[in-house]
């Protein structure tokens, strides 16, 4: 028997192929949910297959006692397309990423001679993942629930409160940290200015600017990372999710000042950097890197957000709001639970994942064509109407 951790909806889906999932029934939905934004390039993508099948004929894993070139040729591409960056950390996932990217944030400190700066100071409505100091950094009450009292070293403040920003800057501050678009939070995109600010005090204090582009990276927004949007760089930025395209692999980037701070086993990660989990995201970022790719992704997300915006004039009753940008966009509701509209799009035949807020997620494929954004909003008509009736 399995923990009870999950509260799993059904149906069960035992294949996927482009933006179609099948169930163990036979019945076939239009995914608009992307594993929680992780399928970028939809199930069964060819080249992907391939990659992988080919690295799974030869050797799967050595361990990072041993050189692993596909880890350096990875690295190279993304330090290609992300200029800010000198150095990658390859992980599993995103939680270790962010774990990672925290660590080497007070280790940068501790090697320029301040090793009292350990604290981070984060932003409410956050979510960076699931582990002891994660979930302290967030600071949300249902995610730290019956888990003791929460690791030290954060200080979480509204996103758009100067005065308590600067106000929880200390002397023992070493980095804030904050997702450019909030996605288990409810999908709230951080105003460009706002992060221009970010990067305004923390160049001010000596501080490090972090960014978690988790769920809003990977070309989600139509560019490889959402905060090339505001012209702002991080020192150091955490991705998953989409990188790996549903191998779990995650990575930090790293800045210059901070590209020298790990030294020989001061951190590590058994399985992180396989050899499995590079070769698909060397095939991976070869297309979300790709300038005609990532033009597509802003052509078609805007026509879906387009339709969304109109869809939320005629059940004005029952939308509130639609949220976010690119293919990461939330459906705030004015009423009915985001649990009930999850259920009755299944019904539909259509996958789409909750977050908070009472909204519903729709991060669907970035190869979604523009038919199948058409089938997707003739189902989300028919689920308005139902709720709604």
């Amino acid at each position: 028997m399995l923990l009870k951790n999950y509260d799993p909806f059904y149906p069960a889906f035992v294949k996927g192929e482009g933006r179609t999932l099948t169930d163990s029934k036979g019945n076939t939905y239009l995914d608009f949910a992307s594993g929680v934004a992780v399928s970028g390039l939809g199930h069964s993508d060819p080249e992907l297959v391939r990659a992988l099948s080919q690295q799974a004929k030869n050797i799967w894993h050595v361990s990072n006692f041993f050189h692993i070139e596909a880890q350096e040729e990875c690295a190279e591409q993304l330090l290609a397309a992300s200029p800010f960056a000198q150095a990658v950390f390859f992980c599993n996932s995103g939680a270790e990423a962010n774990e990672a990217m925290l660590k080497l944030a007070r280790r940068t400190h501790y090697s320029e001679g301040q090793p009292q700066r350990y604290r981070t100071v984060t932003f409410h409505n956050a979510f960076h993942g699931r582990t002891l100091a994660l979930i302290a950094a967030a600071g949300k009450a249902e995610h730290l629930e019956g888990f003791g009292p929460p690791m030290d070293g954060f200080d979480c403040v509204p996103l758009d409160d100067d005065r308590a920003l600067l106000d929880a800057i200390d002397e023992e501050t070493a980095a804030v940290l904050i997702e450019p678009i909030q996605g288990d939070g409810g999908i709230h995109v951080v105003p460009p200015e706002r992060l221009r600010f970010l990067r305004q005090v923390c160049d001010e204090k000596g501080l490090l600017l972090l960014f978690d582009e988790i769920q809003c990276g990977c070309a989600r927004t139509g560019r490889l990372w959402a905060h090339e949007w505001a012209g702002v760089k991080p020192d150091l930025l955490s991705s998953a999710k989409g990188l790996g395209n549903g191998i779990p692999v995650g990575a930090v980037l790293a800045a210059p000042r901070c590209k020298n701070a790990f030294a020989p086993g001061c951190h590590g990660s058994t399985y992180g950097g396989n050899t499995l989990a590079m070769q698909v995201v060397k095939a991976t970022l070869k297309r979300l890197t790709d300038p005609s790719f990532l033009d597509g992704v802003v052509a078609r997300s805007a026509l879906l957000l387009r339709h969304l915006e109109a869809l939320q004039r005629r059940h004005s009753r029952l939308i509130a709001e639609v949220r976010g940008m690119g293919f990461m966009l939330g459906l705030a509701l004015a009423r009915g639970s985001a649990q009930q509209f999850v259920l009755q799009a299944l019904h539909e035949g259509l996958v789409v994942v909750p977050c908070s807020g009472n909204v519903v997620r729709l991060l669907p494929p970035l190869t979604i064509t523009e038919q199948e954004i058409e089938q997707g909003l003739e189902r989300l008509e028919k689920i308005c109407v139902a709720i709604s009736q």
